[in-house]
């Protein structure tokens, strides 16, 4: 039975962020490392955006951070919309930008660090069970066992999170379309960040639109609610939609689908001194958006430069604010789905974008949260907060 000092079930974008950190650190080297998926990351299955500030290097030289996904930052825009069926506004994000990732991209820039080290292997089957025993674990696939020190796991289970009624779980769900019209009718320099203005049938519905030029854009119908929709229904509402774009002639490219799920649940009490659970798995998915790509990065930078000095895993997670104000924020969505347009339109419609940003990446000052909170409808906030007390 081959033994591994650390051994990923799963190879999702939070393990991968994680092993490519502790390549980065160079203080890894003397430790054996093997990720398991039955999915070999060798297709574009997923897109990831994020807003970053704009510290884009010279070409050669690393970046201010000391990551090196810039080189592999696909589109950027300096302007953002927002639009619902009253208003539309132009979100300049200064000193933001934001960042749009392919994920194939990402899988062959992380597969290839790794290729790099012999130390760290990469294992093309599915993880059935893995445990904790006293001093080591034991992870099984279909056809092999391994043992190891620690386990990263990144293979998210819904039920724990189903069984359970004292933190609600909405759901992101979307499909999108990456489209090339005949007509030109998009404006590459604007990414359209959230469209409330399409019919919102008593859900959180609206429209993402990433144009990368004035023919081509990804599309993407996209809920926050507690329950799927069918496939044809997500479709049917991206065809009006183009449709009232004025596009009468179109091929579709590519197309993606995702359900990434949002809540509150204290993942890391499911971890053990010896197996930590890391992304959505572990909570890492920023509760309120629903996004993954910069939190995963801080997270994986946090987790590595933990797990140089300690050895626990269970004193890896502290709860913050913004795990709260995200709590308040689901409490309202999962009792009152319909809700969700009047609540970020009314952060959006006069709030300063950057505050609004540095609010959602979780570097605000109470002084700045204050910002953003009086923007929102302050009675539905107030109620959620003594509901939330009553639990």
């Amino acid at each position: 039975m081959q033994h591994y000092h650390y051994i990923f079930t799963g190879s999702g974008l939070s393990a991968l962020m994680t092993v490519y950190e502790m390549l980065l650190s160079g203080k890894f080297e003397d430790k054996s490392i093997l990720l398991i998926d039955e999915n070999t990351k060798k297709a574009n299955d997923r897109t990831w955006c994020f807003w970053d500030e704009n510290d884009t290097p010279p070409k050669g030289h690393p970046s201010k951070r000391g990551e090196s996904f810039e080189e592999i930052v696909s589109k950027k825009w300096n302007q953002a919309i927002f639009a619902n069926e009253k208003f539309n506004r132009v979100l300049e994000l200064t000193p933001y930008q934001y960042k749009k990732i392919n994920g194939l991209d990402f899988y062959e820039l992380v597969f290839k660090k790794i290729s790099e080290h012999k130390n760290i292997h990469f294992l093309n089957q599915k993880v059935v069970d893995f445990t904790e025993l006293g001093n080591h674990c034991v992870v099984k696939t279909k056809e092999e066992t391994f043992t190891c020190n620690k386990i990263f796991n990144s293979i998210y289970n819904p039920e724990a999170v189903k069984a359970q009624t004292k933190f609600p779980l909405i759901q992101q769900h979307f499909i999108g379309w990456f489209i090339k019209s005949k007509e030109a009718v998009f404006t590459p320099n604007y990414a359209t960040f959230m469209d409330f203005s399409v019919e919102q049938k008593g859900n959180t519905r609206f429209m993402y639109v990433l144009p990368t030029s004035s023919t081509e854009a990804l599309l993407e119908y996209t809920l926050f609610s507690k329950d799927l929709l069918p496939r044809e229904e997500y479709e049917s509402e991206i065809q009006k939609y183009i449709e009232n774009l004025g596009i009468t002639e179109y091929e579709i490219i590519e197309k993606e689908q995702g359900n990434i799920p949002m809540t509150c649940y204290p993942f890391w009490k499911h971890n053990t001194k010896n197996i930590i659970n890391i992304g959505s798995a572990g909570g890492w998915t920023k509760a309120s958006t629903g996004y993954t790509f910069k939190n995963a990065s801080k997270k994986s930078k946090a987790l590595v430069q933990f797990i140089k000095s300690e050895f626990d895993f269970t004193k890896f997670h502290k709860k913050d604010k913004f795990w709260f104000y995200d709590l308040l924020l689901l409490d309202i969505l999962s009792s009152k789905n319909e809700l969700g347009s009047k609540i970020f339109s009314s952060m959006f419609k006069k709030g300063s974008s950057t505050v609004i940003f540095k609010f959602l990446d979780e570097e605000t000052s109470i002084w700045e949260d204050l910002q953003v909170i009086w923007k929102c409808p302050k009675m539905l906030f107030v109620k959620a907060l003594f509901g939330r007390i009553l639990k």
